[in-house]
């Protein structure tokens, strides 16, 4: 039988080239995003639905219902500016950041220490480490993302299920905004560290690596004030 994924947040960028990466090397995937997806194919199935709808978890457990999954992973992610005059997209950004994100373990994690084997990766940010009055909802959201999943890993690496966080820094898609993009990659690149991510499955996995000395040094930089 094929090893079986669920992804969400995969109609595009890194989520979508996994999908396509999964499904090459024999996989079978069921996605679930709130648009439409471009790939068919009799190994993948895909559902459309938003991870802050009421009904977002009766429909995860549905599918894993009838499609028992190796694999769970969580690539959504949004992100704007701080408007002081409006507010309201600082909640639907830790909704879909954070909550989503536990109500698809909530719903998965469960199943997978029931069979006594799985695995679930979740799409951070070196943001985590950060805080930022640009966007604070983002930064909170992503340290939120972090200190969960470092929890979650032991609480069931014993039941044999693994959780994997992976940090990024920018990575070519939609979501990487601003002016300043240092060490931007790929999403084939990105894809590769997922990819060796799933076959190692560690508990933290931070890329680019050269990244994490300048995050340590604009965090000290900004604990000065500067």
């Amino acid at each position: 039988m094929n090893p079986r994924a669920l992804l969400i947040g995969n109609s595009d960028g890194i989520g979508l080239a996994t999908t396509r990466r999964l499904l090459a090397r024999g996989w079978s995937v069921v996605g679930v995003s709130r648009s439409d997806s471009p790939i068919t194919g009799d190994h993948y199935r895909h559902h459309v639905s938003d991870v802050s709808d009421s009904r977002y978890g009766e429909l995860l457990a549905a599918v894993i219902e009838d499609f028992p999954v190796d694999l769970c992973a969580y690539f959504v992610g949004i992100g704007e500016p701080l408007d002081p005059l409006d507010m309201s997209m600082e909640v639907k950004i830790m909704e879909v950041n954070l909550t989503g994100m536990v109500w698809t373990a909530s719903v998965v994690i469960p199943r997978m220490v029931a069979r006594g084997k799985g695995h679930f990766l979740g799409i951070s940010s070196l943001a985590d480490e950060l805080i930022s009055p640009e966007a604070p909802s983002y930064h909170a959201s992503k340290a939120g993302f972090s200190n969960y999943l470092g929890g979650l890993g032991p609480a069931v690496r014993s039941k044999g299920v693994a959780v994997t966080n992976i940090r990024f820094g920018f990575v070519d898609t939609k979501m990487a905004k601003g002016e300043a993009k240092p060490l931007m990659m790929t999403v084939e690149k990105a894809v590769d560290h997922i990819e060796r991510c799933i076959q190692r499955k560690p508990s933290r996995h931070t890329a680019p690596r050269v990244a994490i000395p300048l995050v340590k040094l604009r965090k000290f930089l900004m604990k000065l004030g500067i």
